[in-house]
């Protein structure tokens, strides 16, 4: 059987990535549109980005109203902004939503409708380039054919994709995601570590998809709970960097399964970071899934070290999930209860989560067969 393999244009990673950027990022315009929130502004990490716009006499307009996960309103703003700044091109700097939202703004300055019209559609088009910039370790955004906008009408996060979506350059420069305070960075690295297990377990992977979601998965499980502990740990901020984007390929070619099919209800509805309602979840996730492929939950135990070569599958798949549940706790991911949701209206939505969780598609990628009651149930344990 043959696979498509897709990535970003270009990636330019290392130290001061940012600054070796200057001739990809001339090639794609005279005026870049940049899309950004408040915290970053205020960060300096923006002033960083059009210090050197200047610096390479390009002119910038920025558009720093993406507050939290983007939203249909916000998309709606950010393409007026972008057509009365007469941008000819993109660059987001940030966490995942600034990206996702640059995504989302440059398809609907050229799509009819509203962007609520391409669910469940491939988008495609001839889209203004897009330059990535992330600020955080985890989204893979930079990486992704993906962009995840919430209907507030309709209290849903709605998962968009297509090829068309690829961002034109991603920088990786590790420097900008130091002030990430331990809350964002264990958020963010869960979320890349759920990408990494999710492709690796996914109907929908392969031979490259494997080779780049078991590397994310032993740097994160190294390195995660180091820059958790210590933020200023270059090296752990590297590797968390690199793991992020070796996820984000991951899902761009095998997607996700059934962790982000539950997460996306549970955020839409409950406010719960993404990062966290993944990590939230994972453990009883896949503990479902696990009898549907042990071999493969055993070897990720040995790339890890949780279990020795000489573990029978089964035995070492279980090691694995203790893993998981350990990298958890280090990172102090919180449950439910504890993020201050109540039993009652958690209770009182389940049906409608684990619908919306199918209709997404997601669950269906998953190596064992899954079903509406099945999500039900798993989201029942989760108390």
């Amino acid at each position: 059987m043959a696979f498509q393999f897709t990535l970003p244009g270009r990636v330019i990673f290392g130290a001061d990535a940012l600054s070796a950027g200057e001739a990809a990022i001339k090639e794609l315009g005279k005026k870049a549109f940049i899309v950004t929130g408040k915290n970053i502004t205020k960060s300096g990490m923006v002033k960083i980005l059009t210090d050197y716009l200047e610096q390479w006499e390009i002119e910038y307009e920025v558009f720093n109203d993406i507050t939290g996960e983007p939203t249909v309103e916000m998309i709606e703003a950010g393409i007026a902004a972008y057509q009365k700044a007469e941008c000819d091109f993109f660059i987001a700097i940030g966490g995942g939503s600034p990206l996702d939202s640059a995504k989302a703004i440059a398809a609907m300055t050229v799509l009819p409708g509203k962007i609520s019209d391409y669910l469940g559609k491939e988008i495609k088009g001839e889209f203004p380039p897009t330059v990535l910039i992330p600020t955080t370790a985890g989204t893979g955004s930079e990486a992704t054919k993906f962009t995840i906008i919430t209907d507030t009408q309709k209290n849903i996060k709605m998962l968009l994709k297509g090829d068309a979506l690829l961002p034109r350059v991603a920088i990786l420069d590790s420097s900008l995601t130091m002030s990430a305070p331990a809350s964002i960075t264990a958020a963010t690295g869960m979320d890349a570590l759920t990408h990494a297990v999710e492709s690796y377990t996914s109907r929908r992977g392969n031979a490259l998809t494997d080779i780049y979601a078991i590397s994310a998965i032993k740097r994160i499980f190294n390195y995660l709970p180091k820059a958790y502990e210590d933020g200023s740990d270059t090296k752990a901020r590297e590797e968390l960097q690199l793991a992020a984007y070796e996820a984000g390929v991951c899902i761009n070619n095998a997607s996700v399964t059934l962790v982000h099919g539950m997460s996306r209800p549970i955020g839409a509805l409950f406010h719960v970071p993404h990062g966290i309602s993944n990590a939230m979840l994972i453990v009883e996730c896949l503990s479902y899934a696990l009898d549907g492929c042990y071999e493969r939950f055993a070897t990720l135990a040995r790339a890890i070290g949780a279990a020795e070569d000489g573990t029978n599958e089964k035995e070492a798949a279980k090691a694995f999930l203790e893993a998981l549940a350990s990298i958890c706790r280090v990172c102090q991911i919180p449950t439910l209860a504890e993020y201050g949701t109540k039993k009652e209206d958690f209770d009182a939505v389940v049906p409608k989560m684990a619908e919306d969780a199918m209709a997404s598609g997601s669950p269906g990628n998953t190596i064992k067969v899954v079903d509406k009651e099945a999500l039900i149930k798993i989201y029942q344990r989760l108390w």
